[in-house]
């Protein structure tokens, strides 16, 4: 249940060219405090509920455990969250060994987009593609928790 991933910037549409798959996701937050967020997702067809708790030092590695929850359920949950949802189109792109997923923001969030390797330690290698930009790794402000607080287009 450690969830051990890295962050990056992304400079350019590339990746689009290179995704399997797409998924549009919304999303919002029952509770967006570091130590312990708790996210409401409807990815495509399926709800979620995500339980993070706080990150490492690095930002590398923390605490999460997720369940799915019918569509119905997400939605009434959804209803319930802090102000600021998220929505988002998700690309998947396989680098070498990895799955990328690359988070192409819409609305207050426009113009960002950041991409995540899942690994399984924290000094695992992974082939870093051309449209990868600077590492973002435990940078709070691009949490998606506080995005829907502080979102892009404030910046």
């Amino acid at each position: 249940m450690i969830e051990i991933e890295r962050k990056f910037l992304v400079n350019s549409s590339h990746f689009k060219k290179e995704a399997h798959k797409q998924t549009r996701i919304t999303q919002g937050f029952l509770n967006t405090h570091p130590e312990r967020t708790v996210r409401i997702r409807l990815k495509g067809s399926k709800g979620y509920i995500t339980v993070k708790g706080l990150s490492n030092s690095s930002g590398t590695s923390r605490f999460e455990w997720e369940k799915e929850i019918s569509k119905d359920e997400a939605n009434s949950l959804l209803a319930l969250c802090e102000k600021g949802i998220i929505d988002k189109n998700r690309y998947e792109v396989k680098v070498g060994d990895h799955i990328f997923e690359v988070d192409d923001f819409l609305g207050n969030n426009k113009g960002l987009i950041i991409a995540e390797v899942e690994l399984t330690s924290e000094n695992e290698t992974f082939v870093k593609p051309n449209w990868l930009g600077d590492e973002v790794t435990g940078i709070e402000k691009y949490y998606n928790s506080q995005l829907s607080l502080n979102p892009f287009k404030n910046w």
